[in-house]
């Protein structure tokens, strides 16, 4: 199990959870660190509404599970879409990305700061399929905007996490979505599904 250093002798995290599989294994790794995180569920980038239910659920599932608290932020799809305006068109790890995760970790940031919680990190940094680049620099840029908050850097792909995220996913049954969850990662999904079933027709002809 990979070993955690806290920084700043912090005694509490908030941890930011985009979803149970992606959380698993890094709850699973602090509590074996002797750390019990509160998690922040604050994701209104998710698309649809029915997406979003399902995901919180599987999120609620597993942390109640292992006994801990869980904040649930409110839901605003709208003013998502109004916080990304213009950036519609911009490719994955682009600066929709970007915006995305600081608007994420500003609300978890602004939590920390209203509650006593020094130390805030995020599950996000576990996806390969993110830049972990954008996504400590929204955190460094989200706990400036709230004094006393210190975002905890943590490469969460490492220490066999990946790994392990896998097997919990199999053993809790999880649901598992295929895209990060805005409707503009779901295009860009429909869009490979369509190129890839347009090159198996061509390639049977």
């Amino acid at each position: 199990m990979l070993k955690l250093q806290i920084p700043d002798n912090a005694t509490r995290v908030l941890l930011h959870s985009c979803c149970a599989p992606c959380s698993s294994a890094i709850i699973e790794c602090m509590l074996a660190n002797g750390i019990r995180p509160t998690v922040f569920y604050c994701n209104p980038n998710i698309y649809p509404a029915e997406e979003y239910e399902i995901r919180k659920r599987e999120a609620i599932r597993f942390v109640t599970s292992q006994g801990l608290d869980f904040v649930d932020a409110d839901y605003d799809h709208t003013r998502w879409l109004c916080d990304v305006a213009g950036l519609e068109n911009e490719p994955e790890r682009g600066r929709r990305c970007l915006r995305c995760f600081t608007l994420r970790l500003e609300a978890t940031a602004a939590y920390a700061a209203r509650h006593g919680f020094r130390l805030f990190t995020t599950t996000l940094a576990s996806s390969r399929w993110k830049s972990l680049d954008q996504i400590n620099e929204a955190g460094k840029i989200a706990a400036s905007h709230h004094p006393g908050t210190v975002f905890w850097e943590q490469n969460w792909r490492k220490g066999g996490l990946q790994e392990r995220r896998n097997q919990l996913l199999k053993e809790y049954g999880f649901y598992n979505q295929l895209y990060c969850g805005c409707e503009f990662s779901m295009q860009r999904l429909r869009k490979e599904e369509k190129d890839e079933n347009d090159n198996c027709q061509e390639k049977e002809r």
